[in-house]
């Protein structure tokens, strides 16, 4: 069922802008202020030697701008403003990636690692020279043979009480780190993560600054630099690789805050448990898994532009008894293409502004709280999963969307998809976080019902699910207040209406999750041999689609809530028929269950699919608006067939015309390559 919605005024973009730029709206402005300009963006072509020379100078200019130091102690010319160092790392992602990456190394996670794990000792030595640049840094955490499974590095750092130094050594070459950023070319220091071992004790992964390079550049000794050399995409960055042969590093270059070695070599820590202790150390560097997820949905936003644009002056085909060809904008099968890709974009704005907000608050706080850090980890690492692989997804869709000219390097698109590619790797595997967000999950509930075998009744694991999992996060009273509303017989509820969306993906949710604890109390009852690993993975498959049921959920009470902050009515109506987009192209996405589970009736299911090509031409001349609510100032686009656009469609009717009058008629240009864009026949 459908209904008639009030029809969508004209939007000034700005008005969009101001909502989607959200609490760091300041550091966003300024960005495009201070970096708009060709300087800072991608140069098309370059070699890899090139690429990391021009990304190097750019990086040290960007020390000298001030919004490299928002992260940190206003004692050092900081901000104390987590949220809004996150917010110009992905402002520089729609600039040029590699710098984005580079910057992030030097400031997210190197200089961020010094922050959050050092003490005051170590901040007042090294960071100044880190937030000036004058101490380039590498993060060395990712080993060749462990990268996801942190806890198992192999990297070992031995105390010897007698020199009060660490030994710190690759035991083989698995262990060797790799993929590290900075450190091909530029770092100087490493924030190195290895196995502490002190009177033939382990004690866990820590972290210590150990200086890789002398002031000449060459290798300290001990210390094996390699480069990783070209890689699909990110130029810019020298990634490169190193080992240790049994460096000597000082005690007091252990980052102690949550560790501490005493002269004699006796441990102590504040957190007792390992396992906590470690995660609450990865915990306080969540700013980098941030960060990823955001600078890829700033790129997603450039490639939607670049589409969006040329879109709506490429013509291809004509209709019968018109003189001109299409815009290829108007077909359907291009709205089907571009329209819900731009909707998910607009949800990840706003549950990435949310998420931000949460960090700052978390992270600045000043004491830890273990429950809120914890829900922190598992968003950040949902949302980094959703964001990048919808990245990945979006920029290839654009790249077809703007046929062979979205093949060449000088429309911005390959690059993009190159320099994007990684993102779904590095700050974590999309995979393992996602298995994060559904152990998460589980771990809410194990927490209210005790143990595996105490997990309840299975008729009742539904109801519990509800009470103790599916917590608002955001605009709380407002949502609940919608889901209350729907009625009992819902296929008599308009598509359109919020509540029954917001009711459609918690009801998944919640029934996903409830088999996943159903599975896994069935296996913990065959597995009496102790096989935990078989308990979970055999459930493995469901419980990532929990994870990403629970992530979409959230998502879209996120954009439920931005709309609730937006005073501008048209630009309310204009977020509200995007979120209804969003919203719909969700279910549609995962029809097959809602019919599987009798969510929706079979005719509702048709009806759907009809319900969302009304809301692609209602939305249809709104799309550049959307794409210029972004504010991506055009030096940072970079793109040939941009820079053409303001007199495209005019050049095009006048040779249309000239044809005509020579008594020719205009022919379809590159019908080869845009054979999808035809009527059908």
């Amino acid at each position: 069922m459908t209904s008639t919605p009030t029809p969508l005024t004209p939007v000034d973009p700005a008005r969009l802008t101001e909502v989607l730029d959200g609490r760091w709206a300041h550091v966003r402005r300024d960005a495009r202020e201070q970096l708009g300009t060709a300087r800072y963006a991608t140069v098309h072509g370059e070699t890899m030697t090139e690429a990391r020379e021009r990304v190097t100078r750019l990086t040290a200019d960007l020390a000298g701008t001030g919004s490299v130091a928002l992260g940190y102690p206003a004692a050092y010319g900081g901000s104390d403003d987590s949220g809004g160092s996150v917010v110009s790392i992905e402002m520089l992602a729609q600039a040029d990636l590699s710098l984005m990456v580079k910057a992030g190394v030097q400031w997210g996670l190197f200089g961020g690692a010094v922050q959050a794990l050092g003490t005051q000792r170590h901040h007042d030595e090294f960071l100044p020279a880190i937030i000036s640049f004058d101490l380039p840094g590498c993060f060395a955490m990712t080993e060749t043979g462990h990268g996801s499974d942190v806890q198992q590095l192999r990297t070992t750092a031995t105390y010897d009480p007698a020199t009060q130094t660490f030994d710190l050594h690759t035991p083989h070459e698995a262990a060797r780190k790799d993929y590290i950023g900075n450190a091909a070319k530029d770092g100087r220091m490493a924030v190195v993560f290895a196995q502490l071992v002190t009177g033939g004790q382990r004690h866990g992964v820590h972290a210590w600054l150990v200086p890789i390079r002398d002031a000449a550049g060459d290798p300290m000794p001990g210390v094996t630099i390699g480069d990783d050399g070209p890689k699909a995409g990110l130029l810019g960055v020298d990634n490169g690789r190193l080992s240790f042969d049994h460096v000597r590093v000082p005690r007091e270059m252990l980052l102690d805050r949550y560790g501490q070695v005493a002269p004699d070599g006796t441990y102590s820590s504040s957190i007792e448990n390992e396992t906590r202790r470690f995660f609450t150390m990865l915990g306080t560097l969540v700013r980098g898994r941030v960060s990823v997820g955001g600078s890829a949905s700033s790129a997603t936003k450039v490639a939607l532009e670049i589409a969006v644009r040329y879109g709506d002056v490429r013509r291809q085909f004509s209709a019968p008894g018109e003189e001109r060809e299409v815009v290829v904008n108007d077909y359907l099968v291009h709205q089907r293409k571009l329209l819900p890709a731009l909707a998910r974009t607009y949800a990840f704005s706003f549950a990435q502004e949310e998420l931000l907000g949460t960090m700052h608050d978390v992270l600045g706080a000043g004491s830890v709280d273990e429950g809120a850090q914890r829900e922190l980890e598992s968003r950040a690492a949902g949302l980094k999963a959703l964001q990048t692989w919808h990245a990945t997804q979006t920029i290839q869709l654009c790249r077809e969307a703007c046929g062979g000219a979205g093949y060449l390097q000088e429309n911005r698109l390959p690059g993009l998809k190159a320099d994007t590619d990684v993102f779904t790797t590095f700050e974590g595997d999309n995979t393992v976080l996602m298995q994060l967000v559904a152990k998460g999950l589980l771990t809410g509930y194990r927490d209210a019902f005790g143990s595996l075998d105490g997990w309840g009744k299975a008729a009742f694991v539904a109801e519990q699910v509800r009470e103790t999992v599916l917590e608002r996060t955001a605009a709380r009273a407002l949502i609940q207040r919608l889901v209350d509303a729907v009625p009992g017989r819902e296929d008599d509820v308009p598509f359109t209406d919020r509540g029954w969306q917001l009711k459609m993906l918690e009801d998944r949710e919640e029934h996903v999750l409830a088999g996943v604890i159903k599975r896994l109390r069935r296996n913990a009852a065959t597995h009496r041999d102790g096989r935990q690993f078989d308990v979970f993975n055999d459930v493995q498959d469901h419980a990532l689609k929990a994870a990403e049921a629970h992530m979409e959920r959230v998502v879209l009470e996120a954009f439920v809530a931005g709309i609730e902050r937006t005073s501008d009515p048209a630009a309310r109506a204009l977020l509200s028929r995007v979120c209804d987009l969003f919203a719909l192209t969700t279910i549609e996405a995962d029809k097959g269950w809602y019919l599987e589970h009798s969510r929706i009736s079979p005719t509702r299911g048709k009806a759907l699919t009809g319900a969302v090509n009304e809301l692609l031409a209602e939305l249809r001349p709104h799309m550049r608006t959307l794409v210029d609510a972004f504010a991506i100032p055009d030096a940072w686009l970079n793109c040939a067939i941009l820079a053409e656009e303001p007199g495209r469609q005019e050049t095009m009717a006048a040779h249309d015309a000239a044809l005509r009058s020579a008594g020719s008629e205009p022919q379809a240009q590159d019908t080869a390559t845009d054979l999808d864009m035809a009527p059908a026949q």
